[in-house]
């Protein structure tokens, strides 16, 4: 059960050492919380039975942060006899290590678990545009930065993403780096574990939703499908396919989802037929071969179908894909 509580102005007792309490800490002081700091069961009194300490005055919350030290129950049982609320508080996350963190399709609906307790644990955040950032300051009390590379514009290149997080890691954050859909399918997530291997850091991926999958299914179309589609192919769209690629796709067979393509959407017409056939159901061309559904900004508050249109499966009367827009 979570319970959301106005902490603004109220006084709240993190108890914890220093290092596994800083990230309980922030979360409080982001609440608008008063807090007040035991980092040893000792200085509580603890081994006089808790009862050495006084505590803070109009305290409305125990923190207690798991950070291994013997001796806080004392404390805590005196604050629970006293009717103060103790909340257990996971410890912080470790220093000096990355997690690459896949992010969904730009929604923190389709954040996994994982996701959610990298972010949580997380000193430091930097994250790209795809990812669901607006939604961060919710999730996480971690210092955000925005490294999001957009179409023809890149602020920080991907050699300085992958020096900052080094650098940050090495400091002793504990560094989430939140990417859109999946870290491992054109995300460039392989170049930054092999930079974060490279300088001897500690470094693990949290799969993410791959929008390859969600974003098609937003619009009510599964990638498989039985009778229809065995297989399904995921290409980036960022460059143009060249005219093998484009045939060599083309008799694989199944269902081709390409990502990036918006950009190159309209050169996808010179390919063969099929090809040029799915760019003109794309731009209400009416052409008769492969159906397609140009979608655009993923699943998040931006995201939209270039083309509302209602596709039929060749060769299968009243065949149709649903969803948004029909």
């Amino acid at each position: 059960m979570q319970l959301s509580i106005d902490l603004t102005g109220r006084n709240v007792l993190v108890t914890g050492s220093s290092t596994a309490a800083r990230q309980a800490v922030r979360r409080y002081q982001a609440a608008g919380a008063v807090v007040h700091r035991l980092t040893s069961p000792h200085d509580a009194g603890g081994d006089q039975g808790g009862h050495g300490t006084a505590l803070p005055e109009q305290l409305f919350l125990v923190a207690a942060v798991d950070d291994g030290q013997p001796g806080w129950a004392a404390l805590l049982d005196r604050c629970r006899a006293a009717g103060i609320p103790v909340a257990a508080e996971p410890a912080a996350g470790p220093a000096g290590h990355v997690t690459l963190v896949g992010g969904g399709p730009g929604t923190s609906d389709l954040l996994t678990v994982a996701a959610v307790k990298a972010l949580r644990d997380a000193d430091v955040v930097f994250y790209d545009r795809l990812a669901p950032y607006q939604e961060l300051p919710l999730l996480t009390s971690a210092e955000l930065v925005d490294v999001g590379k957009r179409p023809g514009h890149h602020k920080v290149s991907q050699a300085d993403i992958e020096k900052l997080m080094v650098e940050s890691a090495l400091a002793g954050n504990n560094v989430v780096r939140l990417k859109g859909g999946d870290p491992y399918v054109f995300g460039r997530g392989g170049e930054e574990v092999a930079a974060c291997v490279a300088a001897g850091l500690k470094v693990q991926v949290v799969s993410g939703v791959t929008s390859a999958i969600s974003v098609p299914a937003a619009a009510g179309i599964p990638v498989t499908h039985r009778e229809v589609s065995h297989m399904f192919t995921v290409v980036s769209g960022h460059a143009p396919l060249t005219e093998k690629e484009h045939h060599h796709l083309a008799g694989l067979g199944g269902t081709i989802v390409v990502l990036m393509g918006i950009g190159t959407l309209h050169q996808a017409r010179g390919g063969p037929p099929p090809c040029r056939d799915a760019a003109g159901h794309a731009h209400g061309g009416g052409g008769t071969g492969l159906p397609a559904r140009p979608a655009h900004h993923h699943r998040g508050p931006r995201h939209h179908y270039v083309r509302r249109r209602r596709l039929q499966q060749p060769g299968r009367p009243g065949y149709r894909r649903g969803g948004p827009g029909g």
